[in-house]
């Protein structure tokens, strides 16, 4: 068999991390997460990593493998997964990735896409501004002057949101058509599976996933963490409506409210990426439905 990684993507919530390590335990293999949040040590109850238990059932890399204060992107990313995927295939024909940031997974199938030289005056400018007039200022510029990326990319992301202001003023393109420059080649089979819900499953799971949290102690994460606000580790969904109540902004029942939503949209942000990336299959999450199609696929 020639050596294969099934890459298994989706919204938050969908029920990822379960079936993952069901077909890592069927395949006797390890997990690679390509999720840009689950590997910060220090963040866990509001990433919803994987339990103790389920860690142990399994060998997880790029879980708890980076601290919030370390700068981690798609380029750290691609070099840590490839690496860890060799050393999987030494041992196994069959490696398993998981996660819900696109660009990470479309980094580790395709390989980084190579962004331009930026101005650094544009650069400290578009960075005092934003410090100055703040998110709903730059998510407004952002949507005026690129609005491709707007309506795919992390609009609650305040360094993908500079990033792409940057490029775009710098270049007079969208940030996002650097993304489609000639794929790289792998050394080894990618088989792409998406796991969906119905719309209304989803919310519904997203809404007990919150409360879970918040009886798990997220608020108690959250106040442990405050000196370290401002990183952009933390600029994360169940983090900042979290912040915002810690510093009086509003009540706690408003902001467990806010994560619901943001994180609704969030899970549609993901949808809408991953529902634009090429040779995904799609299905329920469950182990079965999976199996079915690798039964073609790994024949």
């Amino acid at each position: 068999m020639n050596k294969t990684c099934i890459a298994i993507v989706g919204p938050t919530a969908v029920g990822k991390t379960a079936l993952a390590i069901q077909l890592a335990q069927h395949f006797n293999t390890e997990i690679i997460s390509a999720d840009s949040r689950q590997c910060f040590k220090e963040l866990n109850i509001g990433v919803a990593k994987p339990s103790a238990e389920e860690l142990k059932a399994v060998t997880h890399h790029f879980i708890n493998s980076h601290s919030i204060q370390q700068e981690v992107n798609a380029a750290v990313f691609e070099q840590y997964a490839l690496k860890k995927a060799d050393a999987i295939f030494k041992k196994n024909d069959i490696a398993i990735l998981v996660g819900g940031t696109g660009l990470y997974v479309k980094t580790f199938c395709h390989g980084i896409d190579e962004l331009p030289e930026i101005d650094p005056a544009i650069r400290e400018k578009i960075k005092a501004d934003y410090e100055w007039e703040g998110l709903e200022w730059l998510q407004e510029t952002v949507k005026q002057q690129d609005p491709i990326f707007f309506e795919q990319g992390e609009t609650k992301n305040p360094q993908r949101l500079m990033r792409a202001l940057e490029v775009k003023l710098s270049t007079g393109r969208s940030v996002i058509e650097f993304y489609t420059q000639p794929k790289k080649q792998r050394a080894f089979n990618i088989i792409k599976i998406g796991v969906e819900l119905p719309r209304e499953q989803l919310y519904t799971r997203i809404n007990r996933r919150v409360d879970q949290m918040m009886k798990d102690g997220l608020l108690d994460e959250v106040k442990q963490l405050q000196s370290f606000k401002k990183l952009n580790a933390l600029q994360t969904v169940g983090y900042r409506e979290l912040f915002g109540h810690l510093a009086g902004d509003l009540p706690l029942a408003d902001a467990v409210e806010v994560i619901k939503i943001n994180t609704r949209q969030y899970a549609k942000r993901q949808m809408t990426w991953f529902s634009k990336e090429e040779g995904i299959q799609w299905c329920v999450p469950e182990l079965n439905a999976v199996m079915e199609i690798l039964k073609t696929k790994l024949a």
